[in-house]
């Protein structure tokens, strides 16, 4: 056993149950942090084939199953728009969803970098 291993256990040996167990969850701390990161797993949409009807917002939460990686809330601007335009101004569900597509995938290159 090495000196410093030989120290460590008589300090911990001199220790109040408490104060031993927070020295184990400091050391599993240690020790947790210097392991290597996992790899992640691959970055995969989740492609959901879009129907040949669809409102604008069944559209909206097949994307956000379709890419559940990504965060809702920095494309509300954009997607609450489109939204907006369509239900205020009228514009065509099938332009909309188009463009939503768009945002989607754009969200997801800029994620993946």
């Amino acid at each position: 056993m090495k000196q410093q291993e030989k120290q460590l256990l008589n300090h911990f040996h001199k220790l109040g149950k408490e104060d031993a167990q927070a020295v184990l969850s400091f050391a599993e701390f240690l020790v947790a942090r210097s392991l290597p990161a996992e790899p992640k797993e691959p970055l995969v949409v989740k492609k959901i084939e879009r129907p040949t009807e669809e409102s604008v917002i069944a559209a909206i939460k097949r994307l956000s199953a379709s890419y559940p990686m990504l965060d809702k809330d920095k494309m509300l601007t954009e997607t609450s728009s489109l939204m907006a335009q369509h239900i205020m101004q009228g514009r065509a569900a099938n332009e909309v969803i188009d463009e939503l597509e768009q945002i989607f995938e754009r969200h997801f290159d800029t994620y993946r970098e």
